[in-house]
């Protein structure tokens, strides 16, 4: 596939993952009627552009890289690409229904997220993408230490990384969310 009809599948992909979502009933921007870069933790985190979970997508680009490297490195670039887009945004699509939100709210410290908006999901998805350029040009140590960066930064910051949702998502612990309360 060239890079022309990738770039061009992956915007279709880009626009259809928007419809859905606004067909789900995501509000396209933070329903507090601002739109910013920046989201901090709280009820706005997820509404804005980015926030302290923007990283978590970065990583899931240069995890998607590595996978794909290793199952199917004979397959053009570009079909990995594409194949790591359509995982980035099945994700998007099953995080915003009411069951994973639902989930969150009890299994982590996500106390009152109502799920993202449109503006950050697709901002989650373009992180994705950057995460997966940059692990095609990094050298692989360089991409281990970006990927060891992403996580211990906001683990530092807002005690909640995505080593710890995706932990928290399927075992629940209550030594850790009582950890991460006292952030």
């Amino acid at each position: 596939m060239t890079t022309r009809r990738t770039l061009l599948a992956g915007l279709l992909i880009l626009v259809a993952t928007a419809a859905i979502l606004l067909a789900m009933g995501r509000p396209p921007v933070c329903t507090c009627g601002q739109v910013a870069l920046w989201g901090s933790v709280g009820p706005t985190q997820s509404q804005m552009l980015a926030d302290w979970y923007s990283p978590s997508h970065l990583v899931h680009g240069f995890l998607f890289y590595a996978f794909l490297w290793l199952v199917a490195r004979r397959a053009p670039v570009g079909n990995r690409f594409l194949i790591a887009l359509l995982v980035e945004v099945a994700w998007e699509i099953v995080e915003n229904t009411e069951m994973v939100i639902d989930r969150y709210r009890e299994a982590t410290m996500a106390f009152g997220y109502s799920g993202d908006s449109v503006l950050n999901s697709m901002s989650d998805v373009l992180m994705m993408v950057v995460g997966f350029v940059a692990a095609r040009k990094l050298p692989a140590w360089a991409s281990i230490v970006c990927v060891v960066v992403l996580e211990l930064v906001p683990l530092l910051v807002i005690r909640d990384n995505l080593t710890l949702n995706v932990w928290m998502l399927l075992l629940p612990n209550d030594a850790v969310i009582a950890w991460q309360s006292r952030a």
